[in-house]
C-alpha cells in the first residue's frame, strides 16, 4: 500500500480543483459530448454541430424519459451503429431501480466504462486513502458482489446484465489480482449457488475491502458466518477495513454491519454508481454527504421538484442550483443518454465543491395527503427510532392508507426487524416525532390528526422481503425493495404473504 498509494496523489489534486473550476469543467464536458456525437442519429436530428453554448443546447435538445429514448436504444441493441453514441454498443446494463415488471436497458459504451465507472472505482480508492493514510488496503483483496450476464432477448448482438456484471466482465486482467472471487463465480446466474461458491472461494483469502449493495452483502455475510460457525466477520477477515456501498440507503443497515464487523478499524464509504453513470462519492468519512463527480463524461442539469409536473420544465445547470432544495437529476452522458431524467432526487448541502444527499426517487415518495415524504426522511426517522429503542431493521416499505368517510388517512409501514424493539408503541412514537421534526409538510398534516393520523407499523415475518423478491425472480444484483410508494400495489402483495 505504501508503494502504490502515491499513484493516487495526482488525482487528489485534480478532485480538489472541483471547488475552483467545477462549472467550467461541466461546460467542457458538454462541449466534448456534443463534438463526439455530431454524426450520430440523435446528433443529426437535433443539429448538435450548430450548438455553441448551454442556452442553445437546452433549447434544441428536449428532456428525455426512458420511453422516449427506448426507440434509439432498441436500434443499438439490434447492432446498429452511430445511434445515440458513435460506433456500436455491445453492452447494456439491465436497470431495475425498484421491482417494476419492466426492465430498462441502459447503454454501456467503452467510454462510459473507462471514463466514468472505472474512474469512479479508482477515485473511491483515492479518496479513501486520502482519508486513511494508515490504510493497508492493497495488502489484501477486495470481495466484489455482482450480478450476471446473458444475451439480449431483442438481439444476440447485445449482452445485458447488471452494471456490476458488465464491469466485472470487462475489467482489466491485472485488476483480478486485487479482487476475489474469480470472475466466473462473480458472474454466476443462480443466486443461491453463487453464495455457496463465493463463500467457499473467499473464506481463506486476506480480505481488506468489500464492494456492493448493503442488503445483498448482508445476506452473503450471514451465509458465510453461518457456514463457518462464526459470529463476527473479523474472525474470518481480521484485516477488513472498508466497505464501499451504494444502491440503497445504508442507514437501516448500519447497526447490523457494526454488530457483525466490530472492528474499530472498519470504515464505510458511500458511492452513487448507477447503471446510468457514476455520480458521487463520499469524500469525507465523517460527513455523509457525497461529492458530485464533475469530470466523468457527464453533464448535469437539475429540475426543481416543484416544477416536476410542468409541461415545459426549466432546468438548471450546476451554477444555478441552491443548497437545501430538492432537485430531480437530469444527465447527458458518454453512454448516449441525452438530457435523460434518471429518476433520482438530490439535495445540495454545499457548493464549491458541490456536495449532496440522495433524497429519493421521483417515483418513490408519498404525497397522498400533501406530506411530501421522501426516502431520506424515512431513513433518518428509522435510524433515530432504532437508536432510541436498541432495535435493528432488516427491510421495510411504506404506503398510504387513504381517507375514508369515517377516518383520516395514515401511513402503513411493513418492517422486518433483525432485532425488535421492546415497545412497538415507543418505536412508532419516535418515528412519528422525528418525521414531524425534519419534514414541515408532514408535521402540518399531522396537526391534531386532522389530515393524517399516527403511522401504523406491521411487523413482517422473517425473510418476507427476500421471499417476495424471490417470487419475482429478482434476487441479487440491482433489484431492491421499493421503500416509499404513493399507491398500495406492492404493500398489498406483501400483506397477502
Amino acid at each position: 500500500t505504501t508503494i502504490i498509494s502515491p499513484v493516487f496523489r495526482k488525482r487528489e489534486k485534480e478532485i480538489a480543483a472541483y471547488s475552483r473550476c467545477g462549472c467550467d469543467m461541466q461546460y467542457s464536458q458538454l462541449r466534448w459530448l456534443l463534438s463526439k456525437s455530431y454524426d450520430t442519429q440523435i446528433g443529426n436530428q437535433y443539429k448538435f454541430s450548430s450548438i455553441r453554448d448551454y442556452a442553445a443546447f437546452s433549447k434544441q435538445v428536449p428532456v428525455h424519459s426512458y420511453e422516449t429514448l427506448f426507440p434509439y436504444i432498441q436500434k443499438m441493441i439490434e447492432g446498429k451503429k452511430n445511434i445515440l453514441w458513435p460506433g456500436q454498443t455491445v453492452w447494456f446494463a439491465k436497470s431495475s431501480g425498484t421491482t417494476n415488471d419492466r426492465s430498462k436497458y441502459i447503454p454501456v459504451t467503452r467510454e462510459s466504462l473507462r471514463q466514468c465507472h472505472y474512474a469512479g472505482g479508482r477515485d473511491c480508492i483515492s479518496l479513501y486513502l486520502q482519508n486513511n493514510r494508515k490504510s493497508h488496503f492493497f495488502s489484501g483483496k477486495g470481495v466484489v458482489l455482482g450480478g450476471s450476464l446473458r444475451k439480449s432477448e431483442i438481439s444476440d448482438k447485445a449482452l445485458v446484465g447488471d452494471l456490476s456484471a458488465v464491469m466485472i466482465k470487462n475489467i482489466p486482467e491485472w485488476a483480478n489480482f486485487l479482487r476475489t472471487p474469480a470472475k466466473k463465480i462473480m458472474l454466476m446466474d443462480d443466486w443461491t449457488a453463487k453464495m455457496e461458491a463465493i463463500s467457499n472461494s473467499v473464506v481463506h483469502e486476506n480480505v481488506t475491502s468489500l464492494s456492493g449493495v448493503p442488503s445483498w452483502f448482508l445476506a452473503l455475510i450471514k451465509y458465510i458466518l453461518n457456514k463457518n460457525r462464526k459470529t463476527t466477520l473479523t474472525e474470518i477477515w481480521p484485516n477488513l477495513e472498508v466497505f464501499f456501498h451504494g444502491g440503497i440507503g445504508f442507514e437501516p443497515y448500519i447497526g447490523q454491519y457494526k454488530a457483525l464487523i466490530p472492528s474499530p478499524n472498519m470504515h464505510y464509504m458511500e458511492t452513487y454508481n448507477a447503471s446510468e453513470g457514476f455520480f458521487g462519492i463520499q469524500n469525507d468519512l465523517s460527513d455523509k454527504t457525497l461529492l458530485l463527480m464533475l469530470d466523468y463524461g457527464i453533464f448535469y442539469e437539475f429540475l426543481p421538484m416543484e416544477n416536476l409536473e410542468s409541461p415545459e420544465p426549466q432546468l438548471l445547470p450546476l451554477e444555478g442550483v441552491e443548497t437545501g432544495k430538492h432537485y430531480a437529476m437530469v444527465i447527458t452522458t458518454n453512454s448516449g443518454l441525452w438530457r435523460y431524467m434518471i429518476g433520482d432526487t438530490i439535495c445540495f448541502t454545499e457548493k464549491n465543491p458541490w456536495k449532496f444527499l440522495i433524497t429519493g426517487r421521483t417515483k418513490q415518495f408519498i404525497n397522498a395527503f400533501g406530506e411530501e415524504l421522501m426516502v431520506h426522511n424515512a431513513e433518518v426517522a428509522l435510524t433515530k427510532a432504532c437508536q432510541e429503542t436498541n432495535s435493528i431493521i432488516k427491510d421495510y416499505t411504506v404506503a398510504p392508507v387513504y381517507m375514508t368517510s369515517k377516518d383520516v388517512g395514515h401511513h402503513q409501514w411493513i418492517i422486518e426487524f433483525e432485532k425488535q424493539p421492546d415497545s412497538l408503541f415507543h418505536f412508532t412514537e419516535i418515528l412519528d416525532t422525528t418525521l414531524k421534526t425534519i419534514n414541515s409538510d408532514y408535521d402540518a398534516k399531522r396537526y391534531n390528526n386532522m389530515t393524517l393520523k399516527e403511522p401504523e407499523i406491521i411487523i413482517a415475518r422473517k425473510d418476507l422481503f427476500y421471499q417476495w423478491l424471490e417470487n419475482k425472480n429478482k434476487l441479487g444484483g440491482q433489484f431492491k425493495v421499493p421503500r416509499l410508494c404513493n399507491d398500495r400495489k406492492y404493500i398489498e402483495e406483501l400483506l397477502q404473504m
